[in-house]
């Protein structure tokens, strides 16, 4: 859904669809060198950790510890009963979701 926002100099369009759900997580701003997540590591179907770009494997409170100092590029930081994990940042694509990613 597309919501047009009026300004001085004209119109914004924003995409709430993409904007709406980053309020809800917190993005953190990664590093030049950061990794990026290429594999998830599932335990029963539950993600429980995250395969990183440079090999490493970490689990889900070690990968938000990066991701929040900005080890890890392209991901944001969700919250779900309480535990935290890493999100895709939503951009309208959904073949670059996490949830895309392999399980290894």
């Amino acid at each position: 859904m597309l919501m047009l926002l009026q300004e001085l100099k004209g119109e914004i369009k924003v995409d709430m669809s993409t904007e709406l759900p980053k309020m809800a997580m917190e993005i953190p701003t990664a590093s030049a060198d950061a990794a990026y997540v290429t594999g998830l590591v599932k335990d029963a179907g539950q993600v429980t950790g995250y395969q990183l770009s440079s090999g490493q494997v970490l689990d889900k409170a070690a990968a938000v510890s990066l991701a929040r100092s900005g080890g890890i590029a392209g991901v944001g930081i969700g919250t779900r009963d309480g535990a935290e994990y890493l999100k895709s940042i939503p951009d309208g694509t959904e073949n670059n979701n996490l949830s895309h990613l392999p399980t290894i």
